[in-house]
C-alpha cells in the first residue's frame, strides 16, 4: 500500500484506514465483517471526519469531537469512531509544527465544562455500547466538569477515558514506540498491528470488552492472548491455531468480546507515528503470512 499524508486531516484518515484493514483478532477487518458493521463504514467514517480534525487547530475540542461524530453519521448510520474521534481530536489538534507533548498537555487541562456537554452531546449521537450509568456526570445529565475531570472520573474502567488523565501516556510511552519497533523488524505495517493488538490484549484486556462481559469476560480475553504469546505467537503452529480460534472466540455470540477499545488506541498510536514521521506513509502494509490467510 502506497499512501501520502501531508496534512493533519490525512494522517488521521490513513491512521484509520490502516487500523481497519489490518486483520486483526475479533475487529472488523477485510473478510472478517459483523453483519451490522463493514470495512467501508469505517473508511467512510474516515473520510468523513478526516476534514474535522484537519481543521481542529484553534478550535474548542468538544466543538472538534461533536463535528467529527455529526459528519460521521451523516455518512453511516452506527457507530464506528467514537472511540477514535476521541483520541484523536486533541492529537490533532497540536499543529504540525509543535511538538507534540506539551501542546498536547496544555490542551488537556485546559478543557472546559463547554467541551464535556459537547462531548456529551456527541456520546448520545453515535450511541455506542456497554457504557451504562455512572454515580457522577452520568451521560444521563448535563455534565458540571471539564472534559478531562470527566474523564479522570472514568479512567478505573475506560482505557480512552484514561488517556486524558494521564495525559496519552499508554498511547505515546507504549503503543506507539512499540508500533514503530514492529513495524521496522517487520517491514510491514499489518504484522506490527497484529502484533501490537495480541500484546496488549494480553497485558491490559481491552476496557469495552469489560463494559460489555464484565471482569471476568476481560480476564478470559486476557489469559487467552497470554497463551498465544506463550505458545511462541502465530509463528509456531500451535501459535497460529490458537491465534485463530482466538479470533473465534471473540467474535462469537454476536461478537460481544470485539476488543474495540485496544483498536481505537492502535488508531491513536498509528495516527502519533505518521504524524511525528516515525512511520513512513509508504511503508508495505498487507502481510502475506497472515494467520487468516491458511483458512479457506
Amino acid at each position: 500500500m502506497s499512501s501520502s499524508a501531508h496534512t493533519l486531516g490525512d494522517v488521521a484518515q490513513l491512521a484509520c484506514t490502516w487500523e481497519v484493514l489490518a486483520r486483526k483478532a475479533g475487529n472488523v477487518c477485510p473478510g472478517r465483517e459483523f453483519p451490522d458493521l463493514t470495512v467501508n463504514d469505517f473508511l467512510a467514517s474516515a473520510a468523513a471526519s478526516a476534514p474535522i480534525l484537519d481543521d481542529a487547530t484553534g478550535h474548542p475540542l468538544g466543538i472538534t469531537i461533536l463535528r467529527a461524530i455529526e459528519a460521521t453519521r451523516r455518512a453511516v448510520n452506527t457507530n464506528t469512531n467514537l472511540g477514535i474521534v476521541l483520541l484523536l481530536a486533541p492529537l490533532a489538534a497540536v499543529p504540525l509544527d509543535q511538538p507534540l507533548q506539551p501542546a498536547l498537555d496544555r490542551i488537556l487541562k485546559n478543557t472546559t465544562v463547554a467541551d464535556s456537554r459537547n462531548v456529551y452531546a456527541a456520546i448520545r449521537l453515535a450511541k455506542p455500547g456497554g457504557l451504562g450509568t455512572t454515580s457522577e456526570q452520568d451521560l444521563a445529565n448535563e455534565p458540571t466538569l471539564p472534559l478531562r475531570d470527566v474523564m479522570t472520573l472514568a479512567r478505573q474502567h475506560d482505557l480512552i477515558a484514561a488517556q486524558y488523565a494521564s495525559a496519552f501516556d499508554l498511547v505515546l510511552a507504549w503503543m506507539t514506540p512499540e508500533l514503530v519497533a514492529r513495524t521496522q523488524r517487520h517491514g510491514n505495517i499489518e504484522q506490527a498491528i497484529v502484533a501490537v493488538q495480541l500484546e496488549s490484549l494480553a497485558s491490559r484486556g481491552d476496557s469495552l470488552v469489560a463494559r460489555k462481559c464484565g471482569n471476568a469476560g476481560e480476564l478470559e480475553v486476557r489469559k487467552r492472548a497470554q497463551a498465544i504469546l506463550a505458545l511462541g505467537g502465530w509463528t509456531t503452529p500451535a501459535g497460529c491455531q490458537a491465534y485463530l480460534e482466538f479470533d473465534a472466540f471473540l467474535r462469537s455470540h454476536n461478537h460481544v468480546r470485539n476488543p474495540g477499545t485496544t483498536a481505537d488506541l492502535i488508531a491513536a498510536a498509528l495516527f502519533v507515528a505518521l504524524r511525528e514521521k516515525r512511520i513512513a506513509p509508504d511503508m508495505p502494509f498487507t502481510w502475506h503470512a497472515h494467520p487468516f490467510s491458511r483458512t479457506p
